[in-house]
């Protein structure tokens, strides 16, 4: 065949060989996955530091408006909706571990768990919400001692409900996925990102936490 191809004058190029890194394993794409998903979570760090900076500077220049609604907030009613979300947190984890090890009913009996806890926190977090407006705190105030503390109040925090939801609903999913025997031990790179996103979730909920509610 080589010397018909020469007599002919058609010249065989070797097969090429795939780049070095190209995700032709699942291991690779699982990776890539989880890179691009810290692209994405970074672009939302950038949202809730902006918020947070907002505030920050708000409470700089009115001390005495955050004062006020400190003593006026039921922090025992957010501490608990912040140790629920906590613990959420740590059921994904013991989830995510039982699919490690080939364990379908754990991920879905943990997911499940983390899934109550962060309907819950929603749920909370809105009772909190009807609190402080029944004590004037509304997102615009005109004229009363809680001007202009609403919006940069609510906005963080009512972001980051909506954020706690998608994760309920993608965890809910996730469960369904997993009855459908979508994932092994072998193949989790799916729970592996939520794993991420819920991380972050709660990471950014100890901060505004922090700085909304004690400092």
């Amino acid at each position: 065949m080589s010397d018909v191809s020469q007599t002919v004058g058609i010249e065989q190029t070797p097969q090429t060989p795939l780049p070095a890194g190209y995700p032709h394993t699942k291991g690779a794409q699982a990776e890539n996955l989880k890179f691009a998903f810290w692209l994405y979570l970074a672009s939302e760090v950038v949202i809730f530091a902006t918020m947070i900076a907002t505030f920050i500077v708000f409470r700089l220049h009115n001390p005495e408006v955050v004062k006020q609604v400190h003593e006026a907030a039921n922090i025992l009613l957010v501490t608990a909706n912040t140790f629920l979300l906590l613990t959420s947190s740590w059921a994904m984890v013991m989830g995510l571990r039982a699919i490690q090890r080939n364990d379908q009913s754990g991920l879905i009996k943990w997911f499940s768990f983390m899934a109550v806890l962060g309907t819950i926190f929603v749920l909370l977090q809105y009772v909190e919400y009807q609190e402080l407006a029944h004590l004037g705190i509304a997102i615009y105030n005109q004229g009363n001692q809680f001007d202009g503390f609403g919006m940069r109040f609510y906005a963080p925090t009512a972001f980051h409900g909506v954020h706690v939801i998608v994760g309920v609903l993608w965890g809910l999913w996730i469960i369904n996925n997993a009855r459908k025997g979508a994932y092994s031990s072998s193949n989790y790179a799916g729970v592996e990102a939520f794993g991420l996103y819920w991380h972050f979730v709660d990471v950014v909920w100890v901060i505004l936490f922090t700085f909304l509610y004690l400092v």
